[in-house]
């Protein structure tokens, strides 16, 4: 076992608090690594505040997780110590079923084993996440970084990353693709970044007009200002893919209007309530509604592998764990451009 430094909760909606655990030593086909940085996730609060039911504590949240390997079991064949090295939203899966066959590892018709706020598949020893100093992993569930990435900027790619990697390229997006992009927060700008490298036109849905010169920056071509009135009028019918990351309560209409013929709307963000709309909606078109949970871990690597080929990292801003609940804060108020990540040598 190795004693491991990190902050965890201890109770739902309790501050996160400095916290010594034991990781399990290497099995054969284990890696262990020396956390760099960890990305702050939303969904690490919803988890930490147990809004999404019941939650497993002590909980040491964390899923986009980068570092360097200092340790190999005996049977490693795909890390060596001192490659850079990256784990996500998951740690396991069955690997038996025809969707974890396929690479759809997230789909496990099983249920994927999550990084954390469970158990590892093959004990009952709790499953903790990455704002810790030590990780360690089966290595068919980490990837490969490339070298010429700023690690910091890496860490959101392992979920906020994925999760817009993975329906654009599910939904074949190009350079003839109009694309729109709801909201421009951790989950957004790296729709945004994607879409733009692979040559679609690219619009972004956003209510705060301050943000526009930086979606420009992205890659955007068009922004369009949601709170105003009828702003989905000089967009009617424009846009073959619009990737819904709000994760707020809001009215789907609009939006649905601006869809072209046999367009989709891929929901990406988890509103609080469901989603309510008016079928005719779907008719005028040929419309679809979809969703989309993050990716399998080929996709991850391709993600990555096209990153380093295109320099895309996340924008972020680097903390230290003593200020991880300020900036659980900030991220709730939408106070962040556009990630948080935690420097890792600090805890």
């Amino acid at each position: 076992m190795t004693q491991t430094r990190g902050y965890a909760v201890l109770s739902a909606k309790a501050p996160l608090i400095p916290y010594e655990f034991q990781r399990r030593e290497l099995g054969a086909y284990d890696v262990g690594f020396d956390i760099q940085f960890s990305g702050i996730c939303h969904s690490d609060i919803h988890q930490a505040r147990e809004e999404w039911g019941a939650a497993l504590f002590p909980m040491v949240p964390g899923h986009e997780i980068v570092g360097t390997v200092t340790k190999v079991g005996s049977s490693v064949t795909k890390f060596k110590v001192g490659d850079k090295i990256g784990v996500g939203v998951f740690i396991d899966s069955c690997r038996n079923c025809k969707n974890c066959k396929k690479g759809l590892q997230q789909y496990c018709l099983e249920g994927m084993t999550g990084t954390y706020n469970g158990y590892e598949r093959n004990s009952q020893s709790i499953a903790f996440g990455g704002y810790a100093n030590y990780f360690v992993i089966n290595e068919d569930y980490a990837v490969h970084i490339p070298s010429n990435l700023e690690l910091a900027g890496v860490a959101p790619l392992l979920c906020a990353g994925i999760t817009l990697y993975s329906p654009i390229r599910h939904w074949k997006v190009g350079p003839n693709s109009k694309v729109a992009v709801m909201g421009l927060g951790g989950l957004g700008h790296m729709g945004v970044k994607f879409a733009a490298a692979l040559g679609a036109e690219v619009t972004v849905l956003s209510h705060s007009p301050s943000k526009e010169n930086d979606a420009r920056a992205m890659g955007a071509h068009h922004f369009v200002v949601t709170k105003e009135i009828d702003w989905q009028k000089p967009v009617k019918k424009k846009f073959d893919l619009v990737l819904n990351t709000v994760s707020a309560d809001h009215d789907l209409e609009p939006y649905l209007s601006t869809l072209a013929t046999d367009g989709t709307m891929v929901i990406i963000g988890l509103p609080g309530k469901p989603f309510s709309f008016n079928a005719g909606s779907m008719l005028d078109g040929r419309r679809s509604i979809s969703g989309s949970m993050i990716g399998g871990m080929p996709e991850l690597q391709e993600m990555m592998n096209f990153c380093g080929d295109h320099s895309i990292v996340s924008d972020v801003e680097v903390i230290e764990p003593r200020y991880i609940n300020e900036a659980y804060e900030r991220t709730v108020a939408s106070d962040v451009k556009y990630r948080f990540v935690i420097d890792a040598s600090k805890f």
